[in-house]
């Protein structure tokens, strides 16, 4: 009998069953696939240091105008999904109020800035450093308007939190980014961020370390999960495993198990699609155009364009205007050269009302536990949540923090 199951293999998956290990906690990591082959493998590959304050539903009328009307790339919306997301975003929008907002991103900005730090051991240790590259990425501006904007922004953060920036005139940023097509007005460079060429293997790494330092890595069905007694099981192709706790750790699928278990959880989907493109020529670092809400980011399989949220059904037939948005807006930037695969990658972001992922011991059953609904920033909030559950399971360390990530919040 183990002493903990951790359900889902994504990055914070992965890394609670590391941080228990550390603990001296004997694991099991359960996913019906391999580590980091869904949520955790399409994303930007940022781990976004410089990320203090959390994506907030826009509030000035000029924007929701936008969105309502499809005009811009940040949001696209499918009107017959409304009844499963428009009670999560009002819940969204009540908490991106000024002053809630405020308090959120003080926690927030606790999480953020420990990212790097909590990754590096682990890239080390995995042997993973041939990924990683350390020198931010850039958020470029095609109109003075957005570009001042921009800089205003990226200075307050700078006065408020520390956030490590440099801004750069048109100049400067076509010396450091030769392969531009295009002139812009400048951009900010967020100096503090480390980038990966391959999330997904980055992922896999951290497991295969989990599994060399004497972790179980198996094959099975979190559906399955059951409490008996005073403990927890689950089948899987190596049988049965029990254990005394168990972590939910499955990203934008918590909801649907914990239901089982009369958990109400408001999640907020927001859906992102991804396409790999060879043959043209990268930036040197991740690239975001602001104005058209795509992003460009090299990788080992190609250049990576992303783009912003869709509000749509889970399992939705994928929509693709705004990849071919996104697209259109890169191909001016870079030579993108051909799609790698024939079909996007989509997947959906699991985002909690308040913008703060959920981190504790379920109220109402002993040994159940959670770590999931980092929103944008699973791949680079988890090994700092891991960090934080793995104390508090073990009654270490200061759970203020996590007090303020709980469900029960």
């Amino acid at each position: 009998m183990a002493d903990c199951i951790v359900l889902g293999a994504g990055m914070v998956g992965v890394s609670t069953a590391l941080a228990l290990q550390a603990k001296g906690r004997s694991v099991v990591l359960v996913d019906r696939r391999g580590a980091g082959e869904e949520t955790s493998y399409g994303n930007a590959g940022i781990i976004q240091g410089e990320a203090v304050e959390p994506y907030a539903f826009p509030r000035d009328l000029g924007s929701m105008v936008s969105i309502a009307l499809k005009r811009g790339n940040e949001v696209n919306w499918n009107l017959t999904s409304l009844p499963n997301w428009a009670a999560p975003v009002l819940r969204y929008f009540r908490h991106s109020s000024p002053a809630r907002y405020k308090t959120i991103s003080q926690t927030y900005s606790q999480l953020i800035h420990r990212a790097t730090a909590d990754h590096a051991p682990l890239i080390q240790a995995s042997g993973s450093d041939n990924l990683i590259q350390r020198d931010g990425f850039r958020q470029v501006f095609r109109s003075p308007k957005r570009m001042e904007e921009g800089a205003r922004t990226a200075e307050r953060l700078h006065e408020a939190y520390g956030v490590g920036i440099s801004i750069e005139t048109a100049s400067e940023l076509k010396a450091a980014e030769p392969n531009l097509r295009r002139d812009l007005q400048g951009a900010v460079r967020w100096t503090e961020p480390w980038t990966c060429s391959s999330p997904g293997g980055l992922t896999a790494n951290y497991a295969r370390l989990f599994e060399e330092r004497g972790g179980r890595f198996v094959s099975g069905d979190a559906t399955t999960l059951e409490q008996v007694g005073s403990g927890w099981r689950v089948k899987t192709d190596d049988g049965v495993i029990e254990a005394s706790d168990v972590v939910v750790a499955l990203g934008p699928w918590s909801p649907e198990l914990l239901k089982r278990f009369n958990y109400r959880i408001p999640m907020l989907f927001k859906r992102g699609y991804h396409r790999h493109y060879h043959g043209g020529k990268s930036p040197t670092v991740a690239i975001m155009d602001a104005e058209n809400a795509a992003i460009i980011a090299p990788m080992i399989a190609g250049s990576r364009v992303l783009t912003g949220a869709e509000l749509t059904h889970f399992d939705a037939a994928p929509a693709l205007r705004q990849l071919n948005r996104a697209e259109r807006s890169i191909r001016e930037l870079f030579d993108l050269g051909e799609p790698v695969e024939n079909e996007p990658w989509w997947g959906n972001r699991p985002c909690m009302p308040d913008m703060l992922p959920v981190v504790g011991a379920a109220r109402r059953h002993k040994g159940l536990w959670f770590n999931f609904g980092h929103g944008h920033q699973g791949f680079t909030l988890g090994p700092t949540t891991a960090a934080l559950l793995a104390d508090k399971m073990v009654g270490e360390g200061d759970n203020a923090l996590v007090d303020r990530l709980s469900l029960e919040r």
